[in-house]
């Protein structure tokens, strides 16, 4: 469909510190044709999670995609045609803790300034459950995105424990989370921000 079956392979979905707007300029492209592109991709997040960054940025532009929107979106399938014996392995382990990383890029939307929020869920030997979410407020710091995303996230973590509990495998304590930023860290272990 997209003409890409001997594509040459890259490393990465997505480089390093891309910013697309809706104003990059550019020749339109076909937005059917870029929908469907989008719609694969959007599918195949439900086992690669690795591309889940990238196809929720390109599909922020499927109303007036342009050709550095259609370019960013043929990278994440020539990353996928060199990573195609890559997944998720879930074997048995005695290690049965949840445990969740957080991450959120700087300013990742010239157009509203608003940050993405990236979190994964790993449980066992294998990831579980993960989103790239754009924040819904405009952080005026990296350590207020930081929590923003910590605090979202948080939800997701209650409900996920609920599940387990459901399914009879209770978790004792609490959930883990691995956040990159010290002051955000900080921010959440102060009662007096809460």
């Amino acid at each position: 469909m997209f003409r890409m079956e001997n594509c040459k392979h890259i490393p990465t979905p997505v480089v390093t510190g891309t910013k697309l707007s809706k104003d990059d300029g550019g020749s339109d492209v076909n937005p059917n044709l870029f929908k469907r592109l989008v719609g694969s991709l959007m599918y195949l997040t439900a086992t690669r999670p690795d591309i889940m960054q990238g196809a929720s940025l390109i599909y922020r532009f499927m109303e007036t995609p342009k050709d550095r929107h259609w370019s960013a979106g043929k990278r994440i399938i020539r990353y996928i045609a060199g990573t195609k014996d890559c997944g998720i392995m879930y074997v048995s382990t005695k290690n049965k803790d949840l445990i969740r990383y957080i991450d959120n890029d700087f300013v990742g939307c010239l157009d509203d300034r608003k940050r993405t929020s990236c979190f994964m869920f790993h449980l066992g030997s294998g990831v579980i459950s993960w989103a790239s979410k754009k924040q819904p407020i405009v952080a005026l710091s990296s350590v207020e995105a930081e929590y923003v995303a910590a605090k979202s996230t948080a939800c997701q973590a209650v409900w996920l424990r609920r599940v387990l509990d459901g399914l009879k495998k209770k978790q004792q304590g609490s959930t883990t989370i691995y956040c990159d930023n010290t002051l955000a860290i900080s921010l959440s272990k102060n009662s007096v921000f809460h």
